[in-house]
């Protein structure tokens, strides 16, 4: 037995994390990313358009999971900087409360989120960012959306799983009038 004490964030192999996901739920972060005035109001919201693997394209937010041994915070940037790129600026919240817990079963229809893969547990933020966005990894682009556009149909009906009520419920959190 060593005395050491692993400190480096990892993650499990593809084949525990199938294993672990079909046992317990998993924690994750989401980030809303908005665009503010300078009184502080969402002028515009930034959704993902990324490709699924099974070739589907649908918009999205920011999200991913929380490694092992890594604060909420740091999860929350690593993951903002992966989609958004490393100028994106983000300004997260001095408060880590969630505007909301989002719950994903694997079962549709017990929340209005659903992963199939899994149950998940989510934390959800509304992230302000100041700087240039240039969408990384497995993100094909990033799109702008007035609040308004944001809740539409057509935007809504792309965001599969629960993301378009998530997206709903920012907007709503953050006052704005839709």
């Amino acid at each position: 037995m060593s005395d050491m004490t692993e400190t480096t964030p990892g993650w499990l192999s593809s084949d525990e994390l199938e294993m672990t996901r079909a046992r317990m739920p998993i924690l994750y972060v989401e980030a809303v990313p908005v665009r503010v005035d300078d009184s502080g109001e969402v002028t515009s919201v930034g959704v993902l358009l990324r490709m699924g693997p099974d070739g589907t394209v649908s918009r999205t937010l920011v999200s991913g999971r929380v490694l092992h041994h890594e604060r909420v915070r740091d999860a929350l940037l690593r993951h903002l900087e992966k989609d958004l790129g490393p100028v994106a600026l983000p300004r997260v919240p001095t408060s880590l409360q969630p505007f909301t817990v989002a719950e994903y079963f694997p079962t549709q229809g017990i929340t209005p989120y659903h992963d199939p893969r899994q149950h998940a547990v989510s934390l959800a933020y509304i992230v302000p960012v100041t700087g240039d966005c240039r969408p990384r990894q497995d993100a094909l682009d990033l799109v702008w959306f007035s609040p308004q556009e944001a809740v539409s149909e057509a935007v809504q009906s792309e965001m599969p799983g629960g993301h378009g009520v998530l997206l709903k419920q920012a907007l709503a959190h953050a006052g704005c009038a839709i």
